[in-house]
């Protein structure tokens, strides 16, 4: 097709296509009766469709919320509303900035991270093996009548741009660096990160290295003794016999469970978002119940629960990069960041 010419849709059979690709089918009518009573010819512009589409769908979204609002006699949002955009709590201000907390997981490639935060996020353990460039997760709790905001960083493809990684590292809260114990190398490289790591904060802090900081270190691939080629003593030989190391396997879940409460205890979580001690709720359900405690005020005795954000997204560079310059108060001179 030229690129000069305009591309037509028929108006009939459209309208099928909509529903049964989003599950609107309860607003087919409306907006078939929208569409043509604006457009009588049997064909309309693509574009134009789709974005009358759209507006009809918001207004009708918009009446159904009325609606259910009037009937339950509160000031609910609808939850098909609720479901479009991510949830941070911290800007919503449903949240306390202490209770939210990044969470940076390094480590070399293929020892198994993505796992392990699958594990952490409620996710069966898969065998099939895909290269992760950049993972985000945000995975939010609701614990004593507190709600609490876990950010899950796997920043794997900055493993060769240290000023990128850098600026992860100084916004990160709590680390877990990951290696395979049949593989030294790994290890090595998890050594390299950890004093990278102690470095990069004491110089933000203005302390004299090296700095403390809550890290956790997992080696993982446990389950494959017959490969193994790392020892414990082998690890705190490297590492230092101060460092806070656990075997895991993210294949059979042995020694997660202790990993993850951890990583809760040096982070100052609560013992709750270990995954075993909260019950998984999808998000829905979990935004109505922070509405309810919004209105009603705090209620401590609900079972701990937490729910997956599925649209969330990385913060951008520019905002990892005025937190960086916002937590340093000791410097004169805002302007110069530490990530150079």
């Amino acid at each position: 097709m030229n690129t000069t010419e305009k591309f037509y849709l028929p108006v009939d059979g459209i309208f099928e296509m909509f529903s049964s690709l989003t599950g609107h089918h309860h607003q087919s009518s409306v907006t078939h009766a929208a569409l043509t009573s604006e457009h009588q010819h049997p064909k309309v512009k693509g574009m134009g469709l789709i974005k009358t589409v759209k507006k009809c769908w918001r207004q009708q979204d918009k009446k159904i919320g009325e609606s259910r609002s009037s009937s339950s006699g509160n000031r609910q949002v609808s939850t098909d509303r609720l479901s479009k955009r991510s949830v941070d709590h911290l800007e919503l201000g449903l949240t306390k900035p202490q209770n939210c907390h990044r969470i940076v997981v390094l480590g070399a490639p293929k020892v198994g991270k993505t796992k392990i935060l699958h594990r952490f996020l409620g996710k069966e353990f898969e065998e099939s093996y895909e290269p992760t460039t950049e993972d985000f997760h945000r995975k939010l709790f609701h614990i004593g009548g507190e709600t609490y905001q876990i950010d899950l960083l796997d920043a794997s493809s900055e493993r060769d741009f240290p000023a990128k990684r850098r600026l992860t590292v100084l916004t990160g809260d709590i680390f877990l660096l990951v290696f395979s114990l049949d593989d030294k190398e790994s290890l090595n490289e998890v050594h390299e990160l950890l004093n990278e790591i102690k470095a990069a904060k004491a110089k933000l802090q203005k302390i004299k290295p090296p700095a403390r900081v809550p890290v956790v270190i997992c080696g993982n691939k446990a389950d494959l003794d017959s490969r193994r080629a790392l020892r414990r003593s082998d690890v705190g030989e490297i590492l230092g016999e101060g460092a806070t190391f656990f075997e895991t396997s993210a294949k059979t879940g042995a020694g997660l469970e202790a990993m993850f409460r951890a990583v809760a205890t040096l982070g100052g979580l609560p013992d709750e978002t270990s995954p075993s001690q909260h019950q998984i709720v999808p998000i829905l359900t979990y935004q109505s119940l922070c509405g309810q405690q919004q209105q009603r005020g705090r209620r401590s005795g609900r079972a701990p629960c937490a729910a997956v954000d599925p649209l969330a997204r990385r913060p951008s560079f520019t905002s990892d990069l005025r937190l960086v310059l916002g937590s340093s108060t000791k410097k004169p001179k805002p302007e110069k960041c530490q990530i150079q």
